[in-house]
């Protein structure tokens, strides 16, 4: 090895110190592909509650189904997806974090977690209120936004690869606001298709 390579060898050992220190590398792809999976599945089980066999959704009909209280079977599908999404999330990054000897809990960790919940948990009370007033086509549109905006947030400290994902979720948010009805459509290409399309991507640049 020349004296070039060593420099070569010993900056990119500095950079990846300085990375790893300022920003949450242990987000792993797969956890990326079992979110989309998930995702889709839980399209379909809402797409089998409410649209009789049609990805358009008809807001009359959906209005109704909301005001006799059988919502509780959608918010319980939302409810499932999450928690499965969560729990393979946090498997396979602890997995990654611990094959790579990086901490998995400290403040930067805290700093990703806070600046994902806050446009979350906004997005999510968002949604209630929609709900409250009867504005249902506009809930699915206003996830993907709310999700995006989480993800540009978040990604100041973690892969800059978040952030693309991010402002694509929130492209893809503002379109289906023109075409309600198709929600639960684009929710399947903003949470599943697109998670699993970057998952895949994080896999094969990052773990491979």
């Amino acid at each position: 090895m020349t004296d070039r390579d060593k420099h070569l060898a010993q900056l990119s050992e500095i950079k990846n110190l300085m990375e790893s220190s300022t920003r949450f590398i242990s987000l792993s792809g797969l956890s990326g592909v079992f979110a989309g999976v998930w995702a889709i599945i839980g399209a379909a089980v809402a797409f089998y509650i409410i649209g009789e066999g049609s990805y358009v959704l008809d807001m009359q009909r959906i209005a109704i189904y909301f005001q006799d209280g059988r919502y509780i079977y959608l918010l319980l599908d939302a409810l499932g997806i999450f928690l499965l999404a969560l729990t393979t999330g946090i498997f396979f990054t602890v997995r990654k974090a611990r094959k790579e000897n990086q901490p998995i809990w400290n403040k930067l960790t805290m700093r990703v977690a806070a600046n994902l919940a806050i446009p979350l948990v906004s997005g999510g009370l968002f949604c209630i209120i929609l709900m409250y007033h009867g504005i249902f086509g506009l809930i699915g549109p206003a996830t993907l936004i709310f999700y995006g905006l989480a993800l540009v947030n978040a990604s100041k400290y973690t892969l800059n690869d978040i952030r693309f994902l991010g402002l694509i979720e929130i492209i893809l948010g503002l379109i289906a606001c023109f075409f309600i009805g198709y929600g639960l459509l684009f929710w399947v290409i903003g949470f599943g298709i697109l998670h699993i399309i970057y998952g895949v991507s994080m896999y094969y640049k990052y773990e491979r």
